[in-house]
C-alpha cells in the first residue's frame, strides 16, 4: 500500500519505557508481495494476455497512458488480491507491487502513477459491445465466454477420459436500482440469478441473469457452445451434466439425449413419486425404528410425469427415514445400470454436486463476484467476468503450485491470506527489483515450494 498519505504519526501504548508510534511514511513498501506468485501464475497460463486481447481499443494511441493489458491486469490482479472496489486503485496505483505486476515501473508523463486510477478503470468497466463516442474500450463477449473453456481445456495435459459439467444458479442480492432487477421469491431479495458452470474446480461459464426467470433458463444455449468448444478439443470425452432439479427440464434433458451427453438430475418429489416408493419407505421406518439409526431403500423407475416429458426416462428413488420422519428424494438421469446402481449413482454420483457450492462462494465471498453495484446489466456482467477471471487465476496458482503444499485444498481467501499478503520492503536499483519480504512470514516454506513448481512450470 501507499506510504505517503499520510505523514502524521499515531501514538499507542509504550513498551518497556519507549514510545511505540506508527506512521504512513515507510516509502515503497507492499502489503501484497506475494503477489509475485500471482504473475508468475499469469504467465504461466497466459490469462491477463489473451483477456486483453478480448477488448477492443479506440483511444488515440499518442494520448494512451496505460494500454488495455495493464488495465485488465490490473483490475484481475486487484481482485485476487482483496480490492474489489476501483476506488481502492486510487492509492493502489502507487503500490510498487502493482506496477512489477504491470511490468511498468514508470509511466511517460510525470503526473501518472505506473498503473491506473480510478477513472481509467470506471471506463474500462463501462465498456460496451462496440466503440461509441463516449465510450472509446469495446470488449467482445463470445471472445470471452469462449476464453473461459480455452484456459479449462489448457489445464489438462491429455483429455481425459470422462468430466462432469456441475450447473447451478445462485442469488446476487441487489441493493440498489440496477438494470434488470427483480425480486425473487424464494431468496426473498432483489437480485441477479447468475448462472456458472463447473468442472470441478475449474470454471467454465458465469452467466448474469434477471431473477425473473427459471433458474435453468438459457441453459440449453450456454451447454451447447460449452460442448462444442469441449468436443472441438476432445471429441471422444464422455460429457455428463450434473445439477439440481431446477434443471430437470425436458428442454434440456432433450438436447442432451439429442447429442449424446448424459446426465445427472435431482427430481423435485410429488405426491405420485412418493407413492411408487411407499413400500421402500415403510421398510426404511421399521429398520430405523428397530436401529435407532436413519435408514433409507433405493428403488429404480421407468418414469414419466404426465405432461412437462416428452420421454420416459430412468428414475431413482432415495426413500429415507431420518429423525422420525419420511425424507424421500429423487434422481433423473441418462445413465444405465451398465453405469452404475441407483445407490452408487446417487450417494457418489449426484451428491458430489454440492462440492460446487463451495466454488460459488469463492467466487462471491472471496472474489467478490456479487459486486454488481452498476447501473447497466452488461457492465455488471464485466464485472462478474473481472471476478471470475481472478478466481481462474488463483485456481490455477493452486493446481500448478500448491499441490505439494499445505495449501493445496486452501480457499481461494486462505490462498490470499497466507500467501500474498506479506510485507516488503520494495528497493528498485539498475540491475533488479528487490522485494525484502517480513522475516516473520510463517508461510515461508510454501511460498518456496510454490515458487518452485512455478519456475518448472514456466521454464
Amino acid at each position: 500500500m501507499p506510504t505517503d498519505c499520510n505523514a502524521e504519526l499515531f501514538e499507542f501504548a509504550p513498551v518497556k519505557g519507549r514510545a511505540v508510534v506508527a506512521g504512513f511514511d515507510g516509502g515503497a513498501i507492499t502489503s501484497d508481495a506475494g503477489a509475485v506468485l500471482l504473475g508468475s501464475a499469469d504467465r504461466a497460463i497466459r490469462l491477463v494476455e489473451r483477456f486483453a486481447q478480448c477488448f477492443i481499443d479506440r483511444r488515440r494511441a499518442e494520448l494512451v497512458e496505460h494500454l488495455v493489458p495493464t488495465l485488465v491486469g490490473q483490475r484481475v490482479f486487484g481482485i485476487a488480491l482483496g480490492y474489489e472496489d476501483i476506488n481502492d486503485h486510487d492509492d493502489l496505483r502507487h503500490d510498487p507491487i502493482m506496477a512489477v505486476l504491470a511490468g511498468k515501473l514508470a509511466a511517460r508523463r510525470e503526473d501518472c502513477a505506473p498503473v491506473a486510477g480510478k477513472s481509467t478503470l470506471n471506463r474500462l468497466e463501462l465498456s460496451r459491445g462496440t466503440a461509441t463516442r463516449y465510450h472509446k474500450i469495446a470488449h467482445d463477449a463470445v471472445a470471452i465466454e469462449g476464453l473461459f473453456v480455452t484456459l479449462f481445456l489448457e489445464a489438462y495435459k491429455t483429455p481425459p477420459k470422462e468430466i462432469i459439467l456441475d450447473l447451478d444458479a445462485t442469488d446476487d442480492p441487489l441493493h440498489g436500482h440496477q438494470e434488470g432487477r427483480f425480486f425473487h421469491g424464494y431468496y426473498d431479495c432483489y437480485c441477479y440469478l447468475p448462472l456458472y458452470v463447473f468442472c470441478g474446480r475449474h470454471l467454465l461459464a458465469a452467466k448474469l441473469r434477471p431473477a425473473n426467470i427459471d433458474g435453468a433458463a438459457g441453459a440449453v444455449d450456454e451447454i451447447a457452445r460449452i460442448v462444442a468448444q469441449i468436443r472441438e478439443r476432445w471429441p471422444m470425452t464422455r460429457i455428463i451434466l450434473r445439477a439440481d432439479s431446477g434443471f430437470a427440464r425436458d428442454a434440456l434433458m432433450t438436447w442432451c439425449e439429442a447429442n449424446g451427453v448424459d446426465f445427472i438430475f435431482g427430481l423435485a418429489k410429488n405426491v405420485r413419486l412418493n407413492r411408487a416408493i411407499g413400500a421402500e419407505l415403510v421398510e426404511a421406518r421399521e429398520e430405523s425404528r428397530t436401529t435407532g439409526r436413519p435408514a433409507r431403500r433405493f428403488k429404480e423407475l421407468i418414469w414419466s410425469t404426465r405432461k412437462s416429458w416428452s420421454c420416459e426416462r430412468r428414475v431413482i428413488g432415495k426413500a429415507e427415514w431420518t429423525q422420525g420422519e419420511a425424507n424421500p428424494r429423487f434422481i433423473v438421469t441418462s445413465l444405465t445400470t451398465a453405469d452404475s446402481d441407483g445407490r452408487h449413482l446417487y450417494e457418489n454420483v449426484y451428491c458430489a454436486r454440492g462440492e460446487m457450492e463451495n466454488r460459488i462462494k469463492e467466487c462471491q465471498m472471496d472474489l467478490f463476484a456479487d459486486r454488481t453495484s452498476t447501473g447497466t446489466m452488461m457492465a455488471n456482467q464485466l464485472r462478474l467476468w473481472f471476478a471470475s477471471m481472478a478466481y481462474v487465476l488463483v485456481d490455477s496458482l493452486r493446481r500448478i503450485a500448491l499441490q505439494t503444499t499445505d495449501l493445496a485444498d486452501a480457499t481461494c481467501g486462505t490462498v490470499r491470506r497466507k500467501l500474498f499478503k506479506i510485507g516488503a520492503l520494495v528497493t528498485i536499483s539498475v540491475r533488479r527489483i528487490k522485494l525484502a519480504m517480513a522475516s516473520g512470514c510463517p508461510y515461508k516454506a510454501a511460498f518456496a515450494a510454490a515458487h518452485q513448481a512455478l519456475a518448472a512450470d514456466t521454464g
